[in-house]
């Protein structure tokens, strides 16, 4: 009996040593909150949103107000720190020049941490623009011009009638049902493009490249990666100028290309339809599929 006792007392004394030990580490407790606010839309229909740590998503609807949805979840060396973090954590508008700019303020401690996944509802007719540090970009149902920037984030826009304008590092591009002249470039990330109508300039420096277009655009299409394929996909009926290179890889057309050209560095040229609208596509690594 008295070895059992023994035992019993070495655990919690073995207990009580843990819960202290990890009740001094940074982050052992967490902290949740979620809120909810709501501002005037901006005069001119401009709205920009920056959040340093954590998802952000944008959805425009049949409304006339602004309405921000802000998770706040942080960690901090006890339960009251937790706490005291997820309090400072909060969203500031401030309209200027017409235009509604909301931020995202976190506190930045070496031994707390902290982030915030804002959903913010808009009018469909605002124009967006999202600058995000760590953390996903979602935009949708929008018509008007969209800018997204994010770091170590990837960006998906899905229903947006306007002008697109991507730019992300080490994350992938994501574009669905779309209509406007399309930007989009990523450092190391792939880039995928479905039901296009309109123009598209996208490149990446690591990462396969695919684009589906209903309609294209006057100022046509160029598509470039540096390590990566290329897939583009194309109306039955287009008239188009192709120009197509590649350094170390294959060409594969499934197009009949009229006044074709085959050069022995890895270029092919050719016309679909009556010619006009330029179509580029470049790789240095990769094979080129052109449908």
């Amino acid at each position: 009996m008295s070895h059992s006792r023994t035992h019993d007392r070495a655990g919690q004394g073995i207990g009580s040593f843990l819960r202290g030990l990890l009740g001094g580490i940074p982050w052992s407790e967490c902290a949740e909150c979620v809120e909810e606010r709501t501002f005037p839309a901006p005069a001119d229909g401009r709205i920009r949103i920056e959040n340093r740590n954590g998802r952000t998503r944008v959805v425009g609807e049949d409304r006339e107000d602004v309405l921000v949805r802000i998770a706040k979840r942080a960690r901090a060396e006890s339960a009251e720190a937790a706490h005291e973090v997820v309090g400072e954590i909060r969203v500031v508008g401030r309209e200027t020049g017409g235009a509604l700019a909301l931020e995202v303020e976190t506190p930045r401690k070496w031994n707390r941490h902290a982030h915030a996944h804002v959903e913010v509802h808009v009018p469909r007719g605002s124009s967006i623009d999202v600058q995000s540090n760590n953390g996903k970009v979602c935009i949708e149902g929008v018509r008007a011009a969209v800018c997204a920037r994010s770091t170590n984030g990837a960006v998906r826009v899905a229903d947006v009638v306007g002008d697109v304008d991507i730019e992300t590092s080490n994350a992938k591009v994501c574009c669905t049902c779309t209509c406007g002249r399309l930007t989009a470039r990523s450092s190391n990330g792939k880039i995928e493009l479905e039901d296009h109508r309109g123009s598209i300039d996208a490149s990446t420096s690591n990462g396969l490249i695919r684009a589906s277009i209903d309609e294209m655009g006057s100022d046509g299409v160029v598509l470039a990666t540096s390590n990566g394929r290329i897939v583009l996909e194309l109306p039955a009926e287009v008239d188009a100028e192709v120009d197509i290179r590649v350094d170390n890889g294959v060409i594969r057309t499934l197009r009949d290309l009229s006044s074709r050209t085959n050069e022995s560095a890895g270029r092919v040229r050719g016309r679909l339809g009556r010619g006009g609208t330029p179509i580029k596509l470049r790789t240095s690594n990769g094979t080129v599929s052109l449908r």
